[in-house]
């Protein structure tokens, strides 16, 4: 009878089950109460009130949209505490001070751990299982050790009226009913959250300028982990000098009932006259310290935010250690980040980490020799990528699209004209200036030979007589680009020394920079190299020629991470040169350096000479961009080093966080592209 009834509640239809199960698992006491009741009241709304998208799946929505910070950096908006319910705000040091000051006017002074004093970095603490469970060689393990603690409490109860269990005796039901070695799998949990956890900055500072004061510091968790686990792994993150640690398990009272909190009243407070307990949870930390006497500073959790505006439909474990990592980062409070910073960190650090591990695999499959990381996208992926991968041959080496696009003038005269002449009709840019865009200003004087004149703007009316008459001039176009050949070919043959296989690592999208670095190693300087194109993502449909690049893609002479004609085609699709996509991926990999504008060469005894351009508009932002991808990727390579498979980030991984700034009419991105200038034309 009982099963039927909840067949008819919950299984019937999977949006119901979804949402009862998001409610029902893992709590107990008044919280069963309240999702029996919101099953209830989920099925009244399905069958009486007709709210039939209830019954649906949530979370298939084709993108996420999420309504971005807009106004400042995300971490300005989080930054104040609540000391007996009065905000608490600030920035960095100024918070710091700020908070030690109020917590030394009291005697004794209480901390929660996880997440007040500790963080892991995951945006769901039961995250961690998926480690345990691959330690373990276990399927399914998250789902059935949640599943089994539940269990545990619940027959905790029954046999002793409280839901405070430890670790062993999680363990031992593991044991009996999945029939893993209770020892073998407690030794491994312990082992996971001795990898992960890690202290929080913020809390650290506080905690340690409290003890130099030499107040009076306790501990109090409700927590089944062992406490001498607990303590040591507080003291081996910092946290030394506190007098006791009360964890709910060895007392079997908690802080959400509010018994562990008299237990400590009755053994810790005798003759203090004001106690206060610092922590992240409203109810244990908050109500129930309260209600038992404790004044309290409420230090909100930093994944309050996650359903707000970080993506979920990520792969399960990457898409919670960068939720995580990001959500410990931004709202811990120990600093506040500008908004090119946040940029970076938020939305460019995974995609650069798993860009690098991309084309480290790429490179150790096929035997690659030497990387080229071509200017200027390239100038942060390889601080990145020698960073990941020391061992490897990495180069930093000068290219762009103008460069390539002169040098290639020889064996591709389309390309030449269609960047440097068609693409920049009717944009008031006189023929003078088109011609010493194309450093061929000494034949502006034989303009007039062909009845045009260097003062006048080239036009959908005169572009094709420019074209005549640079071709009429094709040998002198030639020899004048004569002394960059030489320079270019000098400069890469000591770049490339003895390789016989190199890549070039670009972010897109035509793949064109590669492509032509290739056929002139080859072909027309012959170092005896091949140059195979690594790029981020390729040109889509919104582009005039999205399959510029097909057959080179198909017979792997250009390789893409993000997305091709052959993989996550969603991505191809929603990926809008015309709504500036291309441009904000740019924008991640932007670099505090000149335009490289190309070579040029005047003996053979020197050095070839570099030729350089402008520098981009809000250098302090860009390089604000970079600190944030290079604080992402170290901050992910810390909490996971030990972890090989992740770093295997899927493209498709990598572009979610974009999506997600994608959303809502792209008015983050916006107000991201109001802050910078991007010359996206040839050069």
């Amino acid at each position: 009878m009982r099963y039927k009834i909840y067949s008819a509640l919950v299984n019937r239809h999977i949006g119901i089950k979804e949402r009862y199960h998001r409610v029902h698992d893992n709590t107990h006491g008044a919280g069963k109460i309240f999702s029996w009741l919101y099953l209830l009241w989920l099925n009244l709304c399905f069958y009486v009130f007709f709210c039939r998208w209830l019954g649906e799946k949530s979370g298939f929505e084709i993108y996420e949209e999420k309504k971005l910070v807009t106004g400042g950096s995300e971490s300005e908006a989080g930054a104040c505490l609540k000391l007996n319910g009065r905000e608490l705000c600030g920035f960095g040091e100024e918070l710091t001070e700020k908070v030690v000051k109020k917590l030394s006017e009291y005697d004794i002074i209480s901390f929660d751990i996880f997440d007040t004093l500790i963080f892991r970095p995951f945006s769901e603490p039961t995250d961690l299982f998926y480690f345990i469970g691959e330690r373990l060689g276990y399927l399914d393990f998250k789902r059935i050790r949640t599943e089994l603690e539940s269990k545990a409490r619940q027959a905790a109860y029954k046999r002793e009226k409280t839901y405070e269990i430890c670790l062993r005796d999680i363990w031992e039901l593991l044991n009996d009913e999945a029939g893993i070695s209770a020892d073998e799998g407690m030794t491994e949990e312990l082992a996971a959250e001795k990898d992960f956890c890690y202290a929080n900055p913020f809390m650290l500072e506080v905690y340690l300028r409290l003890k130099d004061m030499g107040k009076r510091i306790f501990i109090v968790s409700d927590m089944y982990l062992p406490g001498d686990f607990l303590e040591n792994m507080l003291r081996g993150q910092g946290y030394d000098g506190f007098e006791k640690l009360y964890v709910s398990c060895e007392y079997k009272k908690s802080k959400a009932d509010g018994s562990l909190y008299e237990l400590v009243k009755k053994e810790i407070s005798a003759g203090a006259k004001k106690c206060i307990h610092v922590g992240d949870n409203v109810h244990s930390d908050v109500s129930m310290a309260g209600r038992h006497g404790f004044d309290t500073l409420w230090y909100p959790n930093v994944n309050k935010n996650t359903l707000l505006y970080r993506p979920y439909d990520m792969s399960y474990a990457i898409g919670g250690a960068y939720r995580g990592i990001v959500n410990n980062h931004l709202y811990c409070k120990n600093a506040v980040y500008s908004i090119d910073y946040e940029y970076g960190y938020i939305y460019g650090g995974l995609f650069v980490v798993g860009y690098c591990r991309f084309i480290h695999d790429y490179c150790k499959l096929h035997g690659i020799e030497k990387i080229l990381f071509l200017s200027r996208d390239g100038d942060i992926l390889k601080r990145v990528y020698d960073e990941m991968y020391p061992e490897d041959s990495t180069e930093y080496a000068y290219w762009s699209r103008r460069a390539a696009t002169k040098l290639s003038a020889c064996f591709n005269r389309y390309d030449f004209f269609r960047r440097f002449l068609y693409h920049k009709v009717n944009q008031n840019i006189s023929l003078q200036n088109i011609l010493e865009s194309m450093e061929l200003e000494q034949l502006s004087g034989m303009l007039r030979e062909e009845g045009l004149k260097e003062e006048e703007n080239l036009t959908d009316k005169n572009v094709d007589e420019v074209k005549s008459f640079l071709k009429k001039h094709w040998d002198e176009v030639i020899d004048i680009y004569g002394k960059e050949h030489e320079g270019a070919k000098a400069y890469y043959s000591e770049l490339l020394g003895n390789s016989k296989s190199a890549a070039a690592v670009d972010i897109g999208w035509a793949g064109s920079g590669a492509a032509a670095l290739d056929y002139l190693v080859g072909k027309i300087w012959k170092l005896g190299c091949s140059v195979t194109g690594i790029i981020a993502g390729t040109n889509t449909m919104y582009n005039a020629e999205p399959d510029a690049s097909e057959a080179q893609l198909m017979s792997g002479k250009i390789v893409s991470y993000l997305f091709s004609q052959t993989d996550n085609r969603d991505l191809l699709k929603k990926h809008d040169l015309n709504k500036n996509y291309n441009v904000y991926w740019e924008l991640l990999l932007s670099s505090p350096t000149r335009q490289f504008k190309g070579f040029s060469y005047e003996r053979e005894d020197e050095l070839p000479i570099f030729m350089f351009g402008d520098m981009d508009y809000n250098q302090e932002g860009i390089r604000e961009i970079q600190k944030g991808v290079l604080d992402f990727a170290e901050d992910y390579m810390q909490h996971f080093g030990k972890y090989d498979y992740m770093f295997n980030i899927s493209g498709r991984d990598a572009y979610a966080p974009m999506l997600v700034a994608a959303g809502h009419d792209e008015r983050y991105l916006k107000m991201i592209e109001k802050r910078f200038r991007l010359d996206i034309s040839v050069g």
